[in-house]
């Protein structure tokens, strides 16, 4: 079975990986489904520039006509943007639709980790993976981050699972498939727009080097899937967890009162906890969005360095 004939990847993203230099993944989902045009694009663009600024050769990840895409072009990138919502999100199950139609797709986290390990792209930057949400004992609404993260071996550098989710199943979850969850710098599992959730973290790790090691080591002994770093959202940046968490609250019932459910949870819960915090949220998102492509990139260079010696 060859993926990899679906597959295209940017000439300087081969390059880089063919010359063992750093890369980090990126996923289209936050352009095309995240924020509005022209911000959507800006932000991209400067998620890529941070990555470049830090090492690393950044890899937006995306599926165009049919193709699955490991590095797009600006033009690519103003596509995805102007384009928004009407690009499908795709999931894991959308991909085998979307290759054979020749259609266009926004990669979540499931399908940028599935693309960045076809192209052997091994660490990848987002703002927060998916995971169970509140109520899913009756409605069953659990992400398929979660299973990729358990299948698939690909670092997932984020600030932690968003925080419309239940926190403590969606960890639990985690545990089960055996999957690392990893603070950087914190015990303390971040909640995407706050630093603190009440819920530990596995291990705790406080540099780059420490990550790419334990990274390596796990593939190393043939363990397989992949693992989660959470890396908190900057003080200067971090949302009052009152505020935040009342909005949260607002929308869930909103959402539950409109009969939203499977994907067009999240960008609706999104859009209606920035709508409550007069864009606050938005901010906070694109600010942790750059403090993990920072610290993705600093890791995919220590990793580089490990499978050198």
């Amino acid at each position: 079975m060859n993926l990899n004939k679906y597959l295209d990847v940017a000439p300087e993203v081969k390059e880089a990986l063919a010359a063992g230099k750093p890369v980090v993944a990126l996923e289209s989902t936050i352009i095309s489904h995240g924020m509005p045009y022209p911000q959507n694009v800006e932000t991209a663009l400067q998620v890529e520039s941070i990555i470049r600024e830090n090492g690393a050769v950044p890899a937006t990840i995306a599926v165009l006509g049919g193709r699955l895409k490991a590095g797009l072009s600006r033009d690519e990138i103003d596509y995805l943007g102007k384009t928004g919502t009407a690009v499908a999100k795709a999931s894991r199950r959308d991909l085998p639709v979307l290759v054979a139609q020749g259609r266009d797709g926004a990669t979540t986290v499931t399908t940028t980790m599935i693309i960045a390990h076809m192209a052997g792209i091994s660490v990848f930057a987002t703002g927060g993976i998916g995971g169970v949400h509140q109520g899913a004992e009756t409605t069953m609404d659990i992400s398929a981050d979660l299973e990729e993260l358990a299948r698939t071996p690909v670092m997932v550098i984020c600030a932690g699972a968003k925080s419309i989710l239940d926190l403590g199943l969606t960890l639990e979850y985690l545990e089960t498939h055996g999957v690392p969850v990893i603070g950087y710098g914190t015990e303390e599992l971040p909640a995407f727009y706050t630093r603190k959730s009440g819920f530990n973290v596995d291990y705790r790790i406080d540099t780059p080097e420490e990550l790419a090691k334990t990274f390596h080591v796990k593939q190393d002994m043939g363990l397989g899937g992949g693992m989660l770093v959470t890396n908190p959202i900057p003080e200067e940046f971090s949302m009052d967890a009152d505020t935040i968490n009342k909005a949260i609250s607002e929308a869930v019932e909103e959402a539950k009162k409109l009969g939203i459910h499977g994907k067009e949870t999240t960008p609706f819960l999104l859009a209606k906890i920035k709508d409550l915090t007069g864009g606050d949220s938005l901010a906070s998102n694109i600010q942790l969005v750059f403090n993990n492509a920072r610290l993705a990139a600093k890791t995919a260079a220590a990793l580089s360095n490990l499978a050198k010696n």
